[in-house]
């Protein structure tokens, strides 16, 4: 015998009980999302068009500090450039050298887990103390880099303390602390079956087409994952670079010392930098607030671009 379907009364109870329930178990991540990621970015779009200081009350100012940000800072559009120059550059170097060094290590027979510990421990190092390393290492004139260069008969670059050589330098030290997505990548190409590699040998595939049809398909979706999230990161690069600029211009620490910003000649001035620099230094948070929004523009564009499929990281199934 069939039930009596429920009155509309009863049905709409339910639903309603059945909304209130599945609103109960998101309500931690609901919360989450609106205390920690919604209202900041509101607030932030809300003060980037307002004259505040932090101390007195906001007054509306409209355009004014989109038009000194974009027109009358002098630093804006050498951050900016200097920050996509690290995502194009440091970003591509890193995924590629983390897959390489994945890829080496599991082919290696004997010692492979010597080398993956020491590929992963200089990820495991601060990076205050990391980058100051770094800088004394590559010091041009008494640095032990620099020495060995002579010894061979190289070029000695200048590192941290010219312009053209600052960038390479920050990007050197995030290569060497790759052990984050190397160990990624190990896991991704552990994971590749067996089965694909044996039958793509004996279509008689070489090394290259057996990386490029089997290995590349089947981890795609990681490279994917390093991408995003390394643009994601670097976009918010600041402590490396504002410690190598101090180190390498002799202000480590102390009060009444002159630093200028992004040193050598601005060559490692970040937007992270510029947003610390108006929010906390000069007390213009009206300003930093639209280097804030531009940034998370900035990022989400990117990110939107690389998850889309037709990216070019993520096959067709």
């Amino acid at each position: 015998m069939a039930l009596p379907l429920p009155t509309p009364p009863a049905l709409r109870r339910k639903r309603r009980r059945e909304a209130v329930r599945t609103a109960a178990f998101l309500s931690p991540w609901l919360i989450g999302f609106g205390v920690f990621f919604a209202y900041p970015l509101l607030s932030t779009v809300y003060f980037s068009f307002m004259r505040y200081d932090g101390f007195t009350a906001p007054t509306f100012a409209g355009l004014k500090n989109w038009d000194y940000v974009f027109n009358h800072y002098p630093f804006f559009w050498t951050g900016l450039g200097n920050t996509l120059w690290l995502v194009a550059v440091m970003v591509t170097l890193r995924v590629a050298f983390g897959l390489g060094i994945g890829l080496l290590i599991t082919k290696v027979k004997t010692g492979a887990g010597f080398f993956r510990t020491a590929f992963y421990l200089p990820y495991l190092a601060p990076p205050v103390a990391a980058t100051m390393a770094f800088a004394f290492l590559l010091n041009p004139g008494t640095g032990p880099v620099n020495h060995l260069l002579g010894e061979l008969g190289l070029p000695q670059p200048g590192w941290f303390t010219d312009p053209s050589w600052s960038k390479p330098a920050l990007t050197l030290l995030a290569l060497w602390g790759i052990g984050d997505l190397m160990v990624i990548f190990m896991a991704a190409l552990l994971d590749v079956p067996r089965e694909q590699y044996e039958a793509a040998e004996l279509d008689g595939a070489s090394p290259w087409q057996r990386f490029r049809y089997v290995t590349l398909p089947n981890i795609s979706p990681i490279v994917q994952f390093a991408v995003v999230t390394g643009v994601i990161q670097t976009m918010q690069y600041y402590t490396q670079a504002i410690v190598a600029g101090k180190v390498a211009s002799g202000v480590i620490g102390g009060s009444g010392q002159q630093f200028e910003p992004g040193y050598p000649h601005g060559s490692t001035w970040t937007l992270p930098q510029m947003v610390y620099s108006l929010g906390f230094q000069r007390f213009d948070t009206g300003s930093a607030c639209v280097v804030a929004v531009i940034l998370f523009a900035i990022s989400m564009a990117f990110t939107s671009v690389l998850l889309r499929r037709g990216a070019g990281l993520v096959g067709e199934d």
